[in-house]
């Protein structure tokens, strides 16, 4: 596909082959999909390189949201997908895109939100913490861009029994971009805000943000990697996509992982389901 070319093309002229020819990358290359979330936190530029070093297979990065990464990959655009919205993974296995999904790691979403902590929900649960928000009209920045963790922070609102929809008013503000601008805005307007774990380890420019809420089993934030359907899609690189799924969930793979850290902090939780679902 013209995608794929202009990748690999774009690839090749940022360097990223190397020396090598551009018939040898195209023929040892994948396209990765994935959110975010891995590419800000700085762990496949740590385990992409370790990956090329044990298979020769140079792995370019297309990272965007969740809704597009898998209407990227349903076009054809990516050989692999590695996200964190489970239930858009799933549907994206049922309508026959991939045949397989498997764990591969996790990690958790946390509330944070001033050290004032205005609406009293420190050391909560999270469905009491935005029950409390909520209630009390407490300023809540929402992400509101159809990212993993915007969809984790929607489902969180319902298990805590509100309507977003209806019970949203000029305290609920929808910033409608990354993880970064969101801890701006949260910063700004002393709100509290959702995340994942691993864009608050990185994120450095916190001033009277804080940890509010962890812990809370239902902020799981679960990672998932499949191979895109070649049924699908021809163009797709089979066997060198699955060569990739396999070393992410072998030992090697679960090891580098849990290898990675930010400041001394281990950022990602390797638990591989090599049975995949």
């Amino acid at each position: 596909m013209a995608v794929r070319r202009l990748t690999f093309a774009f690839a090749l002229l940022c360097g990223l082959g190397g020396s090598i020819s551009a018939s040898f990358a195209e023929e040892r290359a994948i396209v990765l999909a994935s959110t975010t979330s891995t590419q800000e936190s700085g762990l496949l530029d740590y385990l992409l390189p370790i990956f090329r070093d044990k298979s020769g297979i140079e792995v370019t990065v297309i990272a965007r949201r969740a809704d597009q990464v898998l209407d990227g990959a349903r076009r054809g655009e990516a050989d692999v997908v590695l996200m964190h919205a489970r239930p858009l993974e799933e549907k994206f296995v049922a309508d026959g895109f991939a045949s397989k999904r498997f764990d591969v790691m996790y990690n958790d979403y946390l509330l944070i939100g001033p050290k004032s902590d205005p609406a009293g929900v420190k050391g909560k649960d999270i469905a009491t913490a935005l029950k409390a928000i909520e209630a009390k009209g407490a300023s809540f920045v929402t992400r509101g861009d159809r990212s993993g963790t915007h969809a984790a922070e929607l489902a969180l609102w319902i298990v805590a029994g509100i309507d977003i929809t209806s019970a949203k008013g000029a305290w609920y503000r929808e910033k409608g971009s990354g993880m970064t601008a969101a801890f701006d805005a949260a910063r700004a307007a002393n709100a509290y805000v959702l995340t994942d774990r691993a864009s608050w380890i990185a994120f450095k420019d916190r001033g009277d943000l804080d940890i509010v809420v962890e812990g809370d089993k239902r902020l799981l934030n679960q990672y998932g990697v499949m191979l895109v359907n070649p049924e699908k899609h021809p163009s797709v690189r089979k066997d060198l996509g699955q060569i990739f799924v396999d070393w992410l969930i072998s030992s090697e793979g679960q090891a580098a992982i849990a290898g990675y850290k930010v400041d001394g902090q281990q950022v990602f939780f390797p638990n591989a389901d090599k049975s995949g679902g």
